[in-house]
């Protein structure tokens, strides 16, 4: 058990089918202690890591987990088995909606948990197990505070055209709008790019590819994003793992002719059978279609696709800035796929993208060639970290 002469925040990122969390020691520093996840939720043989600066801290052992109020339980066991009575300062969410009510981090009050109810039409994919994580949590630790991060924040200010979607302009009133997502990760790697090189580059023409199971395309200039690929919600954009990305609008009609489609059912299609999954018919996972692509022309066609279009957003973003000074690949695919970095940059030599080929291959810091003109990096992002740094400046907790 971690002594209660510390204070420890928690963080709390919930998926669709999963919940991230990490511990943090405020001390002297915002320090990781601890960091895991629920995975499989709602299926069978869910499972539950912990990865500890100890390997005595680290397992990963099966757990029942039907359902997230299921999963939480489990999860709120081992925080009271972890922390002593009084040592848990905080504890942070990540909250991907925000809607048009929220657009800073801020500590959950009932007032807000009844908004967000109001705001799940916005994200049923989410909001609702959010909210759940929430409420559950607060009833487990009634008297610790908690803090809402919104994953829409970091986009809140673009520019006025970049949000308005071509609709009757009634919508528009009712917050109907692009929003942008991945705000967190965001928000992490621009503080990251500032503390690796300098502010003034990173103050510079900015492109951020967060490229995982969600995959999103942000253009950032002076700081502040000015477009993303993601929009009303986080099924826009790129083709990902399960989600379809941009599509003709016209489809749901077409497919309601012609197989009686329902909302409820196109809903479901494109974000949890379509993306890498839908063209592979195989996987949603990008190393495994790399391993597959040569003997399996699904898989390959789904690789393809996703790095071009890719590119095509890296290419639309950068004309909406003017240029770019840098481009930074994070998340899982981003991170830690290479061939997926080298088929993306392909022919990008016109933006004054240039990858080195032995610097990619080992997953450099820099992945780009001396010459080229635009600084290319890898970034590990990190939402947990930056969920704990909004709340100990929300609570003036020490960092």
């Amino acid at each position: 058990m971690l002594t209660p002469e510390k204070a420890f925040i928690l963080s709390v990122n919930g998926g669709s089918s999963s919940i991230k969390f990490a511990l943090f020691d405020t001390g002297t520093s915002l320090h990781r202690v601890l960091r895991g996840r629920i995975e499989r939720i709602g299926m069978p043989a869910a499972t539950f890591t912990v990865q500890g600066t100890n390997r005595a801290d680290a397992f990963s052992r099966s757990v029942s987990a039907p359902d997230h109020t299921a999963a939480v339980g489990v999860l709120m066991d081992w925080v009271e088995g972890q922390i002593a009575s009084g040592a848990l300062a905080a504890i942070g969410h990540r909250v991907v909606h925000g809607g048009p009510a929220y657009w800073e981090a801020q500590r959950i009050t009932p007032a807000m948990i009844e908004t967000l109810h109001q705001l799940s039409p916005f994200d049923p994919e989410h909001l609702p197990e959010e909210i759940l994580l929430t409420e559950a949590f607060h009833r487990r630790f009634p008297d610790v505070p908690q803090i809402a991060c919104f994953d829409t924040a970091f986009h809140h200010d673009m520019p006025r055209v970049a949000r308005l979607l071509p609709i009757p302009r009634r919508y528009d009133a009712q917050g109907v709008r692009r929003y942008g997502f991945h705000g967190l990760s965001c928000a992490y790697l621009m503080e990251e790019l500032a503390r690796l090189e300098g502010a003034q580059l990173a103050q510079g023409r900015v492109i951020l590819a967060h490229l995982g199971n969600g995959a999103s395309v942000t253009a950032v200039r002076e700081g502040k994003s000015i477009d993303t690929s993601m929009s009303l919600t986080p099924t826009a954009g790129l083709p990902m793992s399960t989600r379809s990305g941009d599509l003709d609008p016209g489809l749901a009609w077409y497919l309601a002719r012609t197989e009686n489609m329902t909302a409820k059912q196109f809903q479901h299609m494109v974000n949890h059978e379509s993306g890498l999954l839908g063209i592979s018919e195989t996987s949603a996972d990008m190393q495994d279609l790399l391993a597959r692509e040569a003997d399996d022309v699904r898989a390959a066609e789904a690789v393809a696709l996703f790095c071009y279009q890719a590119k095509k957003q890296i290419g639309a973003h950068a004309a909406a800035l003017g240029g770019i000074d840098t481009l930074v690949f994070a998340g899982g695919i981003g991170e830690n796929a290479p061939a997926v970095r080298a088929r993306i940059g392909e022919g990008l030599d016109f933006l004054g993208i240039e990858l080195d080929a032995a610097r990619n291959a080992v997953h450099a810091d820099v992945i780009s060639t001396d010459a080229s003109r635009v600084r290319v990096r890898v970034i590990r992002t990190d939402e947990e970290q930056m969920i704990a740094r909004s709340v100990c400046r929300i609570l003036d907790l020490d960092e």
